[in-house]
Parts: C-alpha cells; structure tokens; sequence
C-alpha cells in the first residue's frame, strides 16, 4: 500500500492508455494449476504472434503510452524468443516484469539472461505455504519446493521478487501463515489474487463475500506494518475498506475526514465531487492473448480486437466493450448505485463470470450504497 504509489496515477487519462497492461506471450506450460484462467497447454499454439508480430505489439504498446507491462504466458519461457522480446521491450522505454511458471526453465542462467535484459522484477507464484496446500492447488508434486528454489534464485540474480498468492477455499485456511513467508524470502510486493471463475478456475473454488470482507481488512491492517507492499487483485472493493478505514482513523486523530488515499493502481480524494481513479477490467488494464487478442483482463476473456487486424490503441480506446467499462454510468445494480465506483467499480471479471454480464453487481461485494435506492436489475 504505501510504496505502492505511483505518481503517475496524478496525470493519468485511463480513457486513453491504461496503467497497467499485461501481456500472454504463450499458452504453453508444463504445470496444470487448479485455476489457470488460460486454461494452458503442454504446447506452443501454432497461431501465437510470430516474433516479428510480437516486436509490433511492443511498438504498439509503447506508441499507446507508457503501462507498466507484464510477460506472461502460460510459461512465458517456454518462448525461445522471450530474451529478446524483454530487451526489446525494455529497450522501448517500457517498465516491463516477468511472471514465469515455477518449472524447470526457470534456472538460474536464465534468470540472468532476464537480468541481462533490463527486467527489474520477476513474479512468482506461492499459493500456500506449505507444500501440502501449494501442490494440490498447482497440481504437481515438488513445485512447492522448486517455487521456494526459484524465489531464492532470483533474489540471487539481483532482481526484485514478487510473490502472488491466489485466495480460494483451499488457501483460505492458511492464508493467515503466508505474510511470513513473503517476509522470509524478502519479496518486494505480495499480491494477492481472489479466484475469478474463468479457466479453470470454478465458482464453487471461490471464497464467500463474507470472506472477501473479512480479508480485505485483514490485508488493510497488514499493510500498515508490512515490510513489503499489498496488493490485491481482481478485488477492486479493497479499495473501498482501505477508503472507508483511512477515513476513521483521519477522523480519530483530527476530527476531520481523510482527505486522499492512494495505492497501487488507484487514488481518492474527498470533496464535494469525490474524484476517484482505480484500476479495473478494461479501465487502466489490458491484456492481449498469444493470438493478439485484446481484452479487458486476462480473467475477463471478452475480445476488443485483435492487434493483428486493428491497431491496439484504437481497439483500448475506441472499442464499445473498452468504452463500456470505462462508463461508471453503465453498472447496474449496487455497484452503480455505490459512491465508490469511481475508484472501484467492482469486479468486472467476476461479474461476467457469475451473470454472464460484464455491467452487473459485483457478487463479491456485501457493501450496501449510501443511497436509499437503486435499480438492482437495471
């Protein structure tokens, strides 16, 4: 939460690039998780962008603005041309992370071919801590310890370590035991994912609104101590809580109400108007698949365009399913209704999932809008 601030956010015009944009170079993994929201494949697609294609998003991309852009994959290793992508990318001026599957391409000569190409940080995925909860959820016998190997490695490879963790009735549990581990292996940021039921990911995996209250909370107090940052993921309401707990404790020291709360990915300041920004499917973020596709998120699997047919830029700004999302006008429900949906907007992913309607309430969320009324089937 509190290096988690970007000025960048002072300036920024989410109707025109967004803030963050995430990038599925392959399907391609050698793991078969639980909740994988590609749903990856042993095996390279034989449509994924050719390397010159993928040298042409990187201008895309960097023509759009200047997102922070994250490789993904599937196993973004299992691309031969990966280094030279990064570099470019770099190269381009681009703030550019790495999140690779925990197999065994991630070694620790690669992790230096990584460091070599300009990335700063590599994500890793930890989804319990200890091997018992991580393999089941990872679907493969060993990675809990190959994980805890490659966490090591590239701290070695002198790169930043972020550790995401997604939350599920399997990892609920013990999630309690995870900030120590995340603090042991000296990671920068933990981010932590709440299980969008796309993929492979099921409905019936995902924790109760309850839960997702009592968590958000939770991580709010952890931020305020934490050696590392906290971020959630397609969970924008902790927005909200990290608002609405801002605002008690201003009026406890001063009397009066808080005046700005900033994170990662989003702002809020109180006044008459009550001007917000918060990063959201398709608001601030996107994603382009290993076809070209581009989407909202990657947990919201709605196509926009494809970059091989119509220039990403005027897909981000133009498209109606881009233009929708960015229109707080648009939501039904409570999360129309709600005075946070500036700087929250709800789940656009979930919502989908769930209802079949990217515009809806987000199910998630046991908040109840400040005003008397509203249409919830609007």
């Amino acid at each position: 939460m509190r290096r988690g601030n970007d000025a960048r956010l002072a300036a920024a015009n989410f109707d025109l690039a967004p803030f963050t944009l995430a990038w599925e170079i392959t399907r391609a993994c050698a793991l078969s998780c639980l909740h994988c929201r590609a749903d990856a494949q042993p095996r390279p697609d034989p449509r994924e962008l050719t390397t010159a294609e993928a040298i042409g998003v990187i201008d895309q991309i960097r023509d759009l603005g200047n997102p922070i852009l994250v490789v993904t994959g599937g196993d973004p290793l299992m691309r031969r041309d990966v280094y030279d992508l990064l570099a470019y990318a770099v190269d381009k001026g681009l703030r550019t992370s790495l999140a690779p599957s925990a197999t065994a391409l991630v070694t620790a000569k690669n992790l230096a071919r990584v460091r070599r190409a300009g990335v700063r940080r590599v994500a890793i995925s930890l989804d319990g801590p200890t091997a018992q909860v991580h393999d089941r959820f990872r679907g493969f016998s060993g990675s809990f310890q190959r994980t805890l190997e490659i966490m090591r490695d590239v701290r070695e490879a002198g790169l930043a370590l972020q550790i995401n963790t997604t939350v599920s009735r399997y990892s609920l549990p013990v999630l309690a035991e995870m900030p120590e581990v995340v603090a042991k292996a000296e990671a920068v940021q933990w981010s932590v994912f709440f299980l969008v039921p796309t993929g492979r990911g099921k409905a019936e995996d995902m924790i109760s609104a309850e839960d997702h209250e009592l968590l958000f909370h939770w991580l709010y107090d952890l931020s305020r101590h934490a050696p590392f940052d906290v971020k959630s993921t397609a969970a924008p309401a902790y927005r909200r809580v990290a608002v609405q707990r801002a605002r008690g404790e201003r009026r406890d020291e001063s009397g009066q109400a808080v005046r700005s709360v900033a994170g990662a990915g989003y702002r809020f300041k109180d006044g008459l108007d009550r001007p917000g920004l918060g990063v959201n499917d398709g608001k601030g973020f996107a994603f382009i698949s290993h076809i070209g596709e581009v989407c909202p998120s990657g947990f919201l699997p709605l196509i926009g365009g494809n970059v091989r047919e119509r220039p990403l830029a005027d897909i981000y700004r133009r498209s109606q399913l881009f233009r929708d999302l960015r229109d707080p006008e648009k939501l039904k429900g409570r999360c129309g209704a709600c005075e946070f949906r500036a700087v929250c907007g709800g789940s656009r992913a979930r919502a989908w999932a769930v209802t079949g309607d990217y515009l809806a309430e987000d199910p998630s969320c046991i908040y109840q809008p400040a005003r008397e009324s509203y249409a919830p089937d609007r």
